[in-house]
């Protein structure tokens, strides 16, 4: 069945950068259109970054926007967050999910090939 793993969250200060990777074990990346999202305690899980199949088209949530990327390396199989300014408020567990289609969604129901999460903290 294959299974996605998070990796790269942690602790850090107001105002520094993390770097998520989501990578997958047997199952091939190549023809999922791939995403992450974040859910804050007591909040429902939110859309953060998407991006196609091949890498040329990305989607971000108005709250990250110009802050997070999401690239993707199909050879490595492996779709990574780069998350800079991080504030407070981008403290959560990250979730990367796929999904075989072209399209982008930014609702988590549309997603059945999901992580274990990983937590970020930001602190003051």
């Amino acid at each position: 069945q294959g299974q996605l793993l998070e990796s790269g969250g942690g602790l850090v200060q107001a105002g520094g950068s993390l770097r998520l990777s989501c990578s997958a074990s047997g199952r091939s990346l190549t023809q999922y259109t791939m995403v992450w999202f974040r859910q804050a305690p007591g909040q429902e899980r939110e859309f953060v970054a998407g991006i196609s199949r091949e890498g040329k088209n990305t989607k971000y949530a108005d709250s990250v926007k110009g802050r997070f990327t999401i690239s993707r390396d199909n050879a490595k199989n492996t779709v990574d967050l780069q998350m800079n300014s991080l504030t407070p408020e981008d403290t959560a567990v990250y979730y990367c999910a796929g999904r075989e289609t072209p399209a982008i969604f930014t609702q988590g129901q549309s997603y059945t090939f999901w992580g274990q999460g990983t937590q970020v903290t930001v602190s003051l």
